[in-house]
């Protein structure tokens, strides 16, 4: 037998988060997997001894829900600024950028807060004047909606006249104008003409998909799901596994349906090729499917009706992106080819159509896992069913704690519903399996500790925003801890490979500079990552 290992982790405070044995001291690693814990671990000869003087060790985070190529493109390639920014900033930004271009160059990026609606309807002069006449394409916080140029309107053809296309809207001044506002599907007219003109390179996907993957290690990340992936940036996955590069393990949820990113390639023809993308370290094991928008765009879809405006009326409640039987055949059809499915939610009515969906599907054996993503707003109805009926929520603590996007939402959706958002504390009653995901870049960061926080206070971790919403939902760290740990991975079907510390998961794992479970609940999003560690292999270490 041999007793030889590549790595022993010691003199450490190790929180495995496995509820049999949450506590180690040491850990003893071979060909990537963990193989001995404590006594038994330091029983064996290593050939390396990492000794951590006492430090904290943790199982490496999971994210369930982000989009790491986009984050890496827009970190390489795009202009961004806060969604906090105020609109005189943000035209600051963008003249600042302009300069540094040629006259006909597109400025692609943001995110402007979802709060600036109104704003913008007038602002489409500034815009232009900021820019220098360039075509721009500015996404809000929210990564549904759009704010463009009039350059970049009359390259796609958009006029006064153009008729709002099928699942979005032009927004027009009261004297029937364009104002360079495209909601949902709209901005695609303009983001698929920006893509043609700029395709990507497989070096750029490649690079922008290594440097997503960079920057979660930095933040501890090991694991995640990429929400809504592209053509590209599967091929890139794989390119990146192929040459032992690919230092994560990723689940991808391959994008049926596009009513914002503007992907060449979707729906049947996409998951056809998926499956030839599949790496050791890749799986494309997930659909994903937009079933309504956002809330602040009146495009989420709700059991009752959103507040009055002149342009829906009095009894608006939204409306889904597709009919309930059309739901279920994109969902068969997914399960015939064995892949589960992301189902972005952001309104009751939408969730509900889920839980119908899947309760036929158990029905007929199908045993495939569901998640739905985002799930603000849940009817107490519906809470129970996500536990029995086996489906997963992805939630994401960083875009409804107190801040812009909760701010836009109440302006749309009535106060007493508008408060009650992501009722974590019921669904982990339940017996629901709570997933957390980022949404980066639609976050600003994809810090599970800033995540982490916000799930334990109900506050904004910044603190830039006051109070908390419902904190009647608050979890416990420990509860948290496994949100973005060992649940992330149980949802994304990696629950026996990653998401804690046990004998014969990988060996994963992240040093950090405080002990989480002894800091106090407003210090947590300040937990710091030291060291990242990916099968055993040190992919991150915090510049001294």
């Amino acid at each position: 037998m041999t007793t030889t290992t590549d790595l022993l982790v010691t003199n450490a405070r190790v929180y495995t988060v496995d509820r049999a044995r949450p506590w180690a001291t040491a850990f003893a690693v071979r060909d990537g997997e963990i193989v001995a814990l404590d006594e038994d671990a330091t029983a064996l000869d290593a050939a390396r001894t990492l000794d951590l003087g006492g430090a904290t060790v943790m199982p490496g985070l999971v994210d369930v829900h982000n989009h790491h190529a986009l984050a890496g493109l827009s970190d390489l390639f795009e202009l961004t600024f806060s969604p906090n920014t105020p609109l005189a900033e943000a035209l600051d930004a963008i003249a600042a950028y302009a300069a540094g271009l040629g006259p006909d160059e597109w400025i692609v990026g943001g995110s402007w807060g979802s709060t600036l609606f109104d704003e913008l309807a007038t602002a489409l002069p500034r815009l232009d004047e900021a820019a220098g006449g360039r075509p721009v394409v500015l996404t809000d916080d929210s990564r549904h909606n759009r704010w463009v140029s009039s350059r970049a309107l009359e390259l796609a053809g958009v006029t006064d006249s153009t008729p709002d296309p099928e699942g979005g809207r032009i927004l027009r001044d009261a004297h029937g104008r364009a104002t360079g506002v495209m909601l949902e599907h709209a901005g695609l007219l303009v983001e698929r003409v920006r893509a043609t003109a700029h395709p990507l390179t497989d070096g750029q996907s490649r690079r922008a998909s290594a440097r997503g993957i960079e920057i979660l290690h930095s933040f501890g990340v090991t694991a995640f799901q990429d929400a809504a992936i592209s053509l590209d940036a599967m091929r890139a996955l794989q390119s990146l596994d192929e040459a032992g590069e690919l230092t994560a393990w990723v689940v991808t949820s391959v994008l049926v349906n596009d009513p914002i990113f503007g992907f060449p390639v979707t729906g049947d023809p996409l998951v056809a090729q998926a499956e030839k993308y599949r790496s050791r370290h890749h799986r494309p094991d997930f659909i994903k499917i937009f079933l309504d928008g956002v809330p602040p765009a009146h495009t989420g879809a709700f059991l009752e009706p959103y507040l009055p405006s002149p342009e829906h009326g009095d009894h608006f409640c939204g409306e889904t992106t597709m009919p309930a039987d059309e739901l279920l055949a994109k969902l068969r059809h997914a399960a015939a080819a064995g892949l589960g499915a992301k189902i972005h939610c952001s309104g009751d009515a939408a969730v509900r159509m889920v839980l119908d969906t899947v309760e036929t599907l158990r029905g007929e054996g199908n045993t495939l896992q569901y998640q739905v993503a985002h799930g603000q707003f849940i009817s107490e109805a519906d809470l129970p069913r996500l536990a029995g009926l086996g489906v997963s929520a992805d939630i994401s603590p960083f875009l409804w704690v107190p801040g812009v996007i909760p701010d836009a939402i109440a302006t749309t959706v009535p106060g007493d519903r508008a408060g009650r958002m992501q009722p974590n504390r019921t669904l982990l009653d339940s017996g629901a399996l709570v997933a957390g995901g980022s949404d980066w870049p639609v976050s600003e960061t994809p810090d599970a500790w800033e995540g982490i926080e916000g799930l334990v206070t109900r506050a904004d971790p910044s603190g830039r925003h006051p109070g908390t919403l419902w904190a009647e939902q608050a979890i416990t760290v420990a509860e948290a801890i496994e949100v973005f740990t060992i649940n992330g991975a149980r949802a994304m079907g990696l629950g026996d490979i990653a998401g804690s510390l046990e004998v014969g998961k990988s060996a994963d794992f992240v040093v950090l500079d405080a002990n989480p479970l002894e800091v106090a609940p407003d210090a947590l999003a300040r937990v710091r990552v030291t060291e990242t560690w990916f099968a055993g292999e040190r992919v991150y270490s915090r510049p001294s």
